[in-house]
């Protein structure tokens, strides 16, 4: 990508595995036969996503890419929990939105101040005191944390701006907006001096103010990827109006009408919604207008299309003014900036079901039922919903559990240890 800025990342998040149980009895002189005592292990942490108003890009991500949350305590004896794996918190621009790497589907949009919890770490196993029943009084197993949650996503940043400034590189974008509000953007007569978005406020006198954001400048093509194109187009998705800045001064001999018909010919193959968005066209430039009939061809090809056009001259300021007091005025008749609902659906990973399970029975009759694959599988079931058990059963059923089960001996009213779920078997 151009410059320093980044506007994509991808990354991977894994939240922290829960602590085992622990294995331990209770000893205390004269105290005879104090019982199973093993603390359960500390939960892991989760992976956390913040917004960092005081950053701009995804720069920190292009060169770490790989985030863990701590992992949880192993329980002790005494009935000691283990400590709790600490959560790892992850700062991002206000605006970016999170996309699973698979589907692209949108799992968070990071616009307000809400922290999300990407990755939720695992849950700490049982110790053995929680085994313990009249008829085993003597446990001597206790059960290992589960794994937590593994993600791969994609952050896209989508700023946050009420009014977009677009059109070719050069047409006095970044001069408008240096005019308008106390931005400094860097200023050049050559083509592409913006190589990433500035933002600034526009006060009015009224005691309101908007957001302005100059796009850098696009060229054609851009929708299918040339120049600086989709690293760019995709910020003006969330902006309520565009204003369409074009060189009316003929000083490179344009034309104009076509500059204005190319770029909301990129704009319509970007996103046809986009294309439809209010637009006010800016003819910039006229101070030094060679040909005042560019304007007057610029003017009726404009307001045919249903865009007020407003005469400017950014360099000296002529009708900068009016130009915000009509934005304004617009903006307080338009929806509020874009939030991306979520659409992503949970999707249990897909699990190795080839590798064999530790299956035997205890003194009093129990059937435990463990093994690294069936953690994984249960760290990802919501047991308090009913379609998320009904799919766990078909998992197990799939996957040749219950006939291994009933091949060493499993009778229907037999009490089976699911790790830390158990229920009563019926075939």
């Amino acid at each position: 990508m151009a410059g320093s800025f980044v506007d994509t990342a991808r990354i991977t998040v894994r939240a922290g595995t829960g602590g085992g149980g622990a294995v331990a009895f209770h000893r205390e002189k004269y105290v005879a036969a104090g019982g199973p005592d093993g603390g359960d292990g500390g939960r892991g942490g989760s992976v956390i996503l913040r917004v960092d108003p005081h950053m701009s890009t995804l720069m920190d991500f292009r060169y770490k890419r790989k985030y863990t949350a701590e992992n949880g305590k192993d329980g002790s004896g005494n009935r000691c929990s283990g400590k709790d794996g600490a959560d790892l918190v992850i700062r991002v621009p206000r605006g970016t939105v999170v996309r699973d790497l698979e589907t692209k589907e949108i799992i968070c949009d990071m616009s307000g101040d809400e922290d999300h919890v990407l990755a939720k770490g695992g849950n700490g196993g049982w110790g053995n005191q929680h085994f313990a029943t009249p008829t085993r009084q003597v446990p001597r197993f206790a059960k290992a944390g589960l794994p937590g949650q593994y993600r791969e996503v994609i952050l896209e940043l989508k700023l946050l701006a009420d009014v977009g400034l677009v059109g070719f590189p050069n047409v006095g974008k970044s001069t408008l907006l240096s005019v308008v509000t106390r931005a400094q953007p860097k200023i050049a007569n050559y083509h592409f001096t913006t190589l990433s978005p500035n933002l600034g406020v526009v006060p009015m006198d009224d005691g309101r103010s908007f957001v302005l954001a100059d796009i850098p400048g696009i060229i054609e093509g851009a929708a299918q990827g040339a120049g600086l194109g989709h690293d760019f187009l995709r910020h003006i998705d969330r902006c309520r109006l565009l204003i369409h800045v074009v060189d009316v001064s003929g000083s490179e001999g344009r034309d104009p009408v076509e500059d204005f018909d190319a770029i909301c010919e990129e704009l319509a193959h970007w996103s046809p919604e986009l294309a439809s968005r209010r637009m006010l066209v800016a003819a910039n430039k006229v101070d030094v207008m060679e040909d005042p009939e560019l304007l007057q061809k610029l003017r009726a090809h404009v307001e045919a299309k249903g865009c007020p056009l407003f005469e400017l001259s950014a360099a000296t300021h002529q009708g900068t003014r009016e130009l915000m007091y009509a934005a304004a005025a617009e903006l307080s008749s338009l929806p509020p900036v874009i939030v991306y609902e979520p659409t992503y659906v949970e999707r249990p990973p897909e699990v190795d079901t080839s590798e064999a399970l530790d299956i035997q029975q205890d003194e009093d009759g129990t059937w435990l039922v463990d093994g690294p694959w069936l953690r994984q599988l249960m760290a990802n079931v919501n047991f308090s919903d009913y379609e998320s058990r009904n799919w766990f059963e078909r998992r197990l059923r799939e996957a040749g559990v219950y006939q291994q089960m009933e091949a060493l001996g499993v009778q229907d009213g037999d009490t089976v240890c699911l790790y830390n779920l158990e229920f009563e078997y019926q075939k």
